[in-house]
C-alpha cells in the first residue's frame, strides 16, 4: 500500500512539544512512522496539561564539573498509539569546564541539539510563542552522545566565533520521528553549528552554518544516510527581535522503521526544504504584576516530498501576544492559519491555543 498523507500531520500544534490536535489518519491510511504525538483533541476545544518539568543542576564545590537532568512528565488522554501518559527524561548530563580561561565545554549524556537556533527555545517559558515551526520536528530534539562547545571573543570588534559540535545517537530528529536512547546502527551521527556573533550597546546579531550527517536512526542499516544543512540569522534591537531559519534535509531508503510510536515495514526516501521567519517586539512594563508585554508573527514554509510521491508544500501565518507577569508568569495567546499550497487538498486544519506557564 503506498504513503498516504492527505496533509502536513505536524501543523496543527498545539503546544511548545509540537504536540498536534490530532492524528487520526483515518481508515486505508498508511503513514509509516512520520507523524508527532497528538494531544487528541481534533475539533475540540480542550484544557491541557502539557508538561510538568522538574530540573535538578548541581555544580560539585571547586570542581570544573556540572550535572543537569530535566525530567518531563506529560499526562495525556489518549491511550493508543504511543500518545500515552509518559514521564520524559529530556536531559541528563554532565559538563565539564576543563579551563577558567577559556570558553571550552565537553558535555556527555542526553541534550538539546546542536543545529540552527530554535531548539534553544524548546521550553514554554523560553520560547516566545505556544508553538514551534514547520521545520523544528528536524532541529529540535535531543539526543545521546557528546559534544563540545567553544567559544573565541573578538572584542576589539565586538565579535565572537563559536563552534558546537556532538556525536549522538540519532542527530538533531525529534524523538517521534527517530528514536535517541539507544544506537540502532551502531554509528554515530555528526553535527554541528559554526558561528558569529556582534554585540554592540545597541545591536547584536548571531549568524549561524550548521550540518548534520550519519546513519538514520529510525533503521538498522548504516548504509541507509540522512543528512542536513542549514543556515540561521538573529537580529536584535530597541526591543524589535528577528529569527530566521532555513534548512534542507535528505534521507535514504532504510530497513523496516523503528519510532517510539510503533514498527512500520521499511523506512522511505525523503527530502524536505523549509524555514521561518519570526518577527517580534518586546514592550517592557511596570504596571503591577505586569513585567512584559511581547507581539509576533511569524512566517513558516515546507516542501517536502517521499520519493517516487508528490511533493507537498505547506506555509503557516502565525500571530500571537505574550504577556510577562511577576518574575514567573507568563500568558499567551497564538493564532496558526495553515495552508496547503501544492500536493495536497485544503483541510481545516487552523489552531487557536493559548499557554500558561509558571516557573519556580
Amino acid at each position: 500500500m503506498p504513503l498516504d498523507y492527505g496533509a502536513d500531520g505536524f501543523a496543527p500544534a498545539v503546544n511548545a512539544r509540537g504536540d498536534a490536535a490530532s492524528t487520526d489518519p483515518g481508515a486505508g491510511r498508511t503513514v509509516n512512522g512520520f507523524l508527532p504525538r497528538s494531544a487528541g483533541i481534533g475539533g475540540r476545544p480542550s484544557f491541557l496539561l502539557n508538561t510538568l518539568d522538574v530540573d535538578i543542576k548541581y555544580a560539585a564545590p571547586g570542581t570544573p564539573l556540572l550535572v543537569f537532568s530535566r525530567l518531563q512528565f506529560v499526562p495525556r488522554f489518549i491511550e493508543t498509539g504511543g500518545d500515552v501518559t509518559r514521564v520524559v527524561v529530556e536531559q541528563a548530563f554532565g559538563r565539564l569546564v576543563p579551563f577558567d580561561s577559556q570558553e571550552l565545554a565537553l558535555s556527555v549524556g542526553k541534550f538539546d541539539s546542536v543545529f540552527g537556533i530554535e531548539y534553544l527555545d524548546n521550553q514554554a517559558n523560553i520560547r516566545t510563542g505556544v508553538t514551534p515551526s514547520l521545520i523544528a520536528r528536524y532541529t529540535t530534539g535531543q539526543s545521546i552522545g557528546a559534544k563540545l562547545f567553544y567559544r573565541i571573543q573578538i572584542a576589539p570588534i565586538w565579535s565572537a566565533l563559536s563552534l558546537n559540535v556532538a556525536a549522538s545517537n540519532s542527530g538533531n530528529f525529534v524523538e517521534v520521528l527517530q528514536p535517541p536512547d539507544a544506537s540502532l546502527t551502531g554509528a554515530p551521527v555528526g553535527s554541528g553549528r559554526l558561528g558569529y556573533e556582534l554585540n554592540t550597546p545597541v545591536v547584536q546579531a548571531k549568524l549561524g552554518a550548521s550540518a548534520m550527517v550519519g546513519p538514520r536512526n529510525d533503521q538498522p542499516e548504516r548504509s541507509a544516510h540522512q543528512q542536513a544543512y542549514g543556515g540561521d540569522l538573529r537580529v536584535a534591537v530597541a526591543g524589535v527581535y528577528l529569527n530566521a531559519e532555513y534548512v534542507r534535509v535528505e534521507e535514504g531508503q532504510g530497513g523496516p522503521k523503528t519510532t517510539s510510536v510503533g514498527a512500520f515495514p521499511f523506512s522511505s526516501a525523503f527530502q524536505a526544504r523549509g524555514g521561518y521567519v519570526q518577527l517580534a517586539y518586546a514592550l517592557a512594563i511596570d504596571a503591577g504584576p505586569l513585567r512584559k508585554l511581547t507581539i509576533y508573527g511569524r512566517y513558516d514554509r515546507r516542501h517536502a516530498w517521499f520519493e517516487g510521491f508528490t511533493p507537498i508544500t505547506v506555509d503557516r501565518i502565525t500571530g500571537g501576544v505574550r504577556l510577562d507577569l511577576w518574575d514567573a508568569l507568563i500568558l499567551k495567546g497564538e493564532y496558526l492559519a495553515n495552508r496547503e499550497l501544492a500536493g495536497a487538498p485544503t483541510v481545516a486544519n487552523n489552531v487557536l491555543t493559548s499557554s500558561l506557564v509558571y516557573s519556580w
